[in-house]
C-alpha cells in the first residue's frame, strides 16, 4: 500500500492523575482507539501520561496503573482529556493548581483541544481555562463547583458542553457521550455511529442530566412518552404538533410536556429539533439529495430553516458539513471501484 507522507493521526493524550477512576480513564481509549479511515488507518493515536515521570499512578480501586509517559507527552497532543480523580487536593478544595500539575499543564501547546470528564473539570477551571465560558460537571457537584468558580457559567442539566476548543462533560458515562461527540465532530455521524454500535451504546442520548437526578419513584402504572417519541421519529419529514404527540399517549398537552421533560431532560420541541438535526446530518453524509430535499426529508421544511438550525447546533452550513464529511465516503467508494 502506498504511504501518505502527509497523513498523521490526531493524537489524544489522556492525563492520569492519582485517585483516577479506571472506567473514566478507559473511555477515551475505547472510543478514540476504534475509528479508522477508508484505508484502514487509525484516525487517532491515544496515549496516557502522568504529571510525573513514568511510573505507577493510584486509582480509586484496589490497584494502581503503570503509566509509560510523563508530562512532556502533553506537548505532542492535539487533544488533551482530563478524566475524573478523587485525589485532586487543593484543586478540588481551593480551586488552585499544585506546582506539579501547573508545570505539567504548561507543556500543552496553544490551540490544543481540551476536554474533561466529570470532576476533571476542576483541573481546567483551576488553570483559568474556563473563565467566562460555559461548563458542566456531575449534577451532584455542580453547585459546589459554581461556588468555587463563580466566573464560569455552570450548566448542571446537560450531558456535555462543546465550547469549541474546550469541552466538558457530566459524570461517568457522560464521558462516553462527550467522546462520541468529538468523533462525530471530527469525522461525521457515520464514523461515530460505527464506534457506538461496536460499543453497544446509543450514538446520541436524548436530553441531559435532569433525567438522572434522584426523584421519588413514579407509579409503575404511570404512562410514559415512549410511544409518542417512536411515532414522531417515523414522521420527522412531516409537520408534528405537540397536541398530536400528546394524543399518542392520551394525555393533555400540559401533562405530556411535563412527563416528556422528566423522561428526556428537554422539551418536546427541543427534542424534535435534535432529532431533525441528526436526520439532516445523516442524509447530508450518506445521500446526494439536494439541500432543499434534505431539509424537507428532515422536517425543516425549507433550506433556510435547516441552515439556521445546523448553524446553531454545529456551527457550519449544510453545504460545508457535506463537503467535510462526504470526503471519506467518496474516497472509500473510489477504492472499491
Amino acid at each position: 500500500m502506498r504511504r501518505d507522507p502527509e497523513f498523521r493521526p490526531h493524537r489524544v493524550a489522556v492525563l492520569a492523575l492519582d485517585g483516577l477512576l479506571p472506567f473514566e480513564l478507559g473511555i477515551p481509549h475505547r472510543i478514540f482507539g476504534r475509528p479508522s479511515d477508508a484505508r484502514r488507518r487509525r484516525l487517532y493515536d491515544v496515549v496516557t501520561c502522568s504529571i510525573r515521570p513514568p511510573g505507577p499512578v493510584r486509582t480509586d480501586a484496589d490497584f494502581a496503573i503503570q503509566v509509560e509517559h510523563g508530562p512532556e507527552t502533553l506537548a505532542t497532543a492535539d487533544t488533551v482529556i482530563v478524566p475524573a480523580s478523587y485525589e485532586l487536593g487543593p484543586v478540588f478544595e481551593q480551586g488552585v493548581l499544585t506546582g506539579e500539575l501547573a508545570a505539567a499543564l504548561a507543556h500543552i501547546r496553544p490551540g490544543t483541544r481540551l476536554a474533561s470528564i466529570c470532576t476533571g473539570v476542576y483541573v481546567l477551571a483551576a488553570a483559568g481555562l474556563l473563565d467566562g465560558r460555559p461548563a458542566t460537571t456531575h449534577w451532584a457537584d455542580a453547585d459546589r463547583f459554581q461556588r468555587l468558580f463563580p466566573r464560569i457559567e455552570v450548566d448542571p442539566d446537560v450531558l456535555f458542553i462543546d465550547d469549541g476548543d474546550v469541552l466538558t462533560s457530566a459524570g461517568v458515562a457522560a464521558g462516553v457521550d462527550l467522546c462520541l461527540h468529538m468523533v462525530r465532530r471530527d469525522h461525521g455521524t457515520a464514523v461515530a455511529n460505527d464506534v457506538a454500535r461496536r460499543m453497544v451504546v446509543p450514538p446520541h442520548r436524548d436530553g441531559g442530566q435532569a433525567q438522572y437526578i434522584h426523584r421519588p419513584v413514579p407509579d409503575p402504572q404511570q404512562a410514559t412518552t415512549t410511544s409518542a417519541r417512536t411515532w414522531a421519529l417515523r414522521r420527522l419529514h412531516e409537520p408534528i404538533q405537540l397536541r398530536d404527540m400528546a394524543a399518542q399517549e392520551s394525555m393533555s398537552v400540559r401533562t405530556f410536556t411535563r412527563r416528556f421533560r422528566e423522561e428526556t431532560g428537554v422539551s418536546p420541541g427541543q427534542w424534535l429539533t435534535q432529532q431533525r438535526v441528526e436526520r439532516a446530518r445523516h442524509l447530508l453524509e450518506s445521500t446526494d439529495r439536494s439541500v432543499d430535499q434534505v431539509a424537507r426529508d428532515a422536517g425543516f421544511g425549507t433550506a433556510q430553516s435547516m441552515r439556521q438550525h445546523l448553524q446553531s447546533a454545529l456551527g457550519v452550513t449544510p453545504t460545508a458539513y457535506r463537503r467535510t464529511f462526504r470526503a471519506e465516503i467518496d474516497t472509500a467508494a473510489a477504492l472499491r471501484r
